[in-house]
């Protein structure tokens, strides 16, 4: 369905005021752009997704800073490409922390077994988590369960709740950031 530049002014005025449904209509208009512009560049399946749930991420938290002189679209993608540089830059630096810290000394054989004490604050740790978790409304306590519990696929998600799997990111995405506010709240 294509949108006329008045029409995606509206929409975006109407996120601004915190419009849900118009999030939902900027990510489903403007989805595949970015993701096809970041799998090109990354040539990455994951990376792109990864990188265009991220986008979406910042440009909806940053979305009063966007100047309509310019295309939505353009800026979109200028911040797509920016996370792009900075993941490449972090994968960089990784690897050459690594490299670095492999020539200083042989490598040493580390038994990693959790101890005790490590299986016991891992337990508790988790017991905070899920009281956090079940502070949310329960349509974004089933969307991290199946994520991050059950392990599932945006797909399989999508299956489960009946919904596209546009809807999923962004449930999970509002879910993940209000956990966040719960947790630093305590």
């Amino acid at each position: 369905m294509e949108k006329t530049n008045d029409s995606i002014k509206d929409i975006i005025k109407k996120a601004k005021e915190g419009n849900q449904i118009a999030f939902s209509t900027l990510l489903d208009t403007f989805w595949n752009d970015v993701y096809g512009f970041q799998l090109l560049r990354t040539k990455n399946e994951n990376d792109a997704e990864d990188i265009t749930i991220r986008t979406f991420s910042r440009a909806f938290d940053k979305i009063d800073t966007y100047d309509d002189a310019y295309e939505f679209k353009t800026w979109l993608i200028a911040i797509s490409k920016n996370l792009h540089v900075d993941l490449i830059r972090k994968r960089k630096r990784n690897f050459l922390d690594e490299m670095e810290s492999q020539g200083d000394a042989v490598k040493k054989v580390l038994d990693e077994t959790p101890t005790v004490e490590d299986r016991l604050i891992t337990e508790q740790n988790l017991a905070d988590l899920l009281l956090d978790i079940k502070k949310l409304k329960p349509h974004y306590q089933e969307v991290i369960n199946l994520r991050y519990f059950n392990e599932l696929s945006y797909a399989a998600i999508a299956k489960e709740l009946n919904e596209p799997v546009n809807n999923v990111k962004v449930k999970l995405l509002r879910a993940k950031k209000l956990l966040a506010e719960i947790i630093k709240k305590k």
